[in-house]
C-alpha cells in the first residue's frame, strides 16, 4: 500500500550526518520514505543519527569515515550500493571553517587554507563523482550541496571558507549543465548562521552579533535547511537546476 511519501523506496546519502544540518536532513529524508546512508567521522554521533532514522521505519546505514580521503569515499559509496542499492538522492553537507585557526587572510597559514578547501569543497566533488555515473545511466537523480551565505557576504576572517563555498556554487552550476540532458537536478543551498553545535560554541558576543544581523531576528534551525533540501530533492522541483537557494533569514540577498 502506498504511503504517499515522496522518497519511498529511494536511496539517499547524507554526508556529515552526525550532527546539525546533516542529521536534520537524514531524518527529513527518512520521514519521506528514503533509506538513508549517513557518512561522518564521529561514530557516536552517527550512531545516534542512525537510531533516529530507523525510528522513521526505514533502513539506516551509518558509515564512519573521513570523506577527505578518496579511498574512504569510494569504500563508503561501494558499501552503500551493496547494502541499499544505487543512490537516488545525495546531500553534500560536509564542510567547516578554520575554527580555532581562524584569521584574516594576511595571517593565514597555507596548511589551514588547504584544509578548509579540502573539507568544504573537495568532499563535495569527490562524493558527487561517486554517484553521477549511475545517475546518468538511470536518467534520474538529485544532488543538493550545502554551501553558505558566506560565499556571498564575504565575512571577514573566512576567506578560505568563502572561497571553498563559492567553489561549491560554481561546481553546482557547471554540473547542472552537464547532467541536465540526463534529467538530473543539481542545486545548492546557502544557509546563514545556523543553530548547530559549532555555532553554540562561539563566544556569546559573536553569537549575538550574528543573530542581530538577520532581519528575521533569529538563527536558522537545521530543520529549515532540511526542509529546503527535501524540496530540491522532490518532484516539485523538477524544473529547478543549477540554482542557489538562500536560507538565511534575509542576512544576505541574492
Amino acid at each position: 500500500m502506498s504511503t504517499d511519501k515522496q522518497f519511498e523506496n529511494m536511496v539517499a546519502v547524507v554526508t556529515g550526518a552526525g550532527n546539525g544540518i546533516g542529521r536534520a536532513c537524514a531524518i527529513a529524508y527518512a520521514r519521506e520514505g528514503a533509506n538513508v546512508a549517513m557518512f561522518d567521522r564521529e561514530a557516536d554521533a552517527l550512531g545516534e543519527s542512525a537510531e533516529l532514522v530507523k525510528a522513521e521505519g526505514v533502513r539506516a546505514l551509518p558509515v564512519v569515515g573521513d570523506m577527505t580521503k578518496l579511498e574512504e569515499v569510494e569504500a563508503a559509496f561501494a558499501g552503500t550500493r551493496k547494502e541499499l542499492g544505487p543512490v537516488d538522492l545525495l546531500v553534500n553537507n560536509i564542510g567547516q571553517t578554520a575554527r580555532e585557526n581562524y584569521s584574516e587572510f594576511w595571517q593565514a597559514k597555507p596548511e589551514t587554507l588547504q584544509f578548509v578547501i579540502n573539507v568544504s569543497l573537495m568532499t563535495t566533488l569527490m562524493c558527487s563523482r561517486q554517484v553521477v555515473e549511475d545517475m546518468r545511466e538511470r536518467k534520474r537523480g538529485k544532488i543538493v550541496s550545502i554551501s553558505s551565505d558566506s560565499a556571498m557576504n564575504g565575512d571577514i576572517g573566512t576567506v578560505d571558507y568563502a572561497s571553498a563555498k563559492s567553489g561549491v556554487l560554481g561546481f553546482t552550476r557547471a554540473l547542472a549543465r552537464e547532467l541536465g540532458p540526463f534529467k538530473i537536478n543539481v542545486n545548492a543551498i546557502c544557509p546563514g548562521p545556523t543553530n548547530t553545535r559549532a555555532m553554540q560554541r562561539i563566544p556569546r558576543d559573536a553569537y549575538e552579533r550574528a543573530k542581530n544581523a538577520i532581519p528575521l531576528g533569529e538563527l536558522c534551525e537545521p530543520e529549515d535547511i532540511a526542509n529546503a533540501a527535501v524540496f530540491l530533492s522532490s518532484d516539485k522541483s523538477r524544473f529547478i537546476t543549477g540554482q542557489t537557494l538562500m536560507v538565511n533569514g534575509g542576512r544576505v540577498f541574492y
